[in-house]
């Protein structure tokens, strides 16, 4: 399945990314401990150039974990940018339309999910398995 994605929500999430995985690498930080998700992360980054292709339900499952780990920092900066300073600020407003592209996609790649598993369970007649997660092929 295509997964269609614009040019805002693309920067938000490689953003978030880019942020997330400088600082869980170390980068101004003092604590290099990988949050939960940062593989999820590393993975979804070098397919953030355009559409993404999700050919199988465990494939969704990585995107949407990698979005809501990117998600959950793009608000925590939000959050802190608005506190830090007002919320007509600069700083503060770009913050909040990062987050709200990527919460954008989150929400889509969270209802594709749910699809893939209705069509899943229509075609094999139960609920997928780990083992139908990986081996079901949705085409484009």
């Amino acid at each position: 399945m295509i997964f269609r994605c614009n040019f805002e929500e693309l920067g938000a999430l490689k953003e978030g990314a880019d942020v997330l995985l400088s600082e869980s690498s170390g980068e101004g930080s003092t604590v290099a401990a990988p949050p939960e998700g940062r593989e999820e992360v590393e993975a979804l980054l070098p397919r953030l150039s355009g559409d993404l292709t999700l050919e199988t339900l465990a494939d969704q499952r990585k995107v949407l974990k990698g979005v809501t780990v990117i998600v959950s920092r793009l608000r925590d900066e939000m959050d802190s940018s608005v506190l830090a300073t007002h919320p007509a600020d600069e700083f503060a407003v770009s913050s909040y339309f990062l987050y709200a592209h990527a919460l954008a996609v989150l929400d889509r790649v969270s209802r594709l999910g749910q699809e893939m598993e209705a069509l899943i369970e229509v075609v094999t007649g139960a609920p997928p398995t780990p083992e139908v997660a990986v081996s079901f092929r949705f085409p484009d």
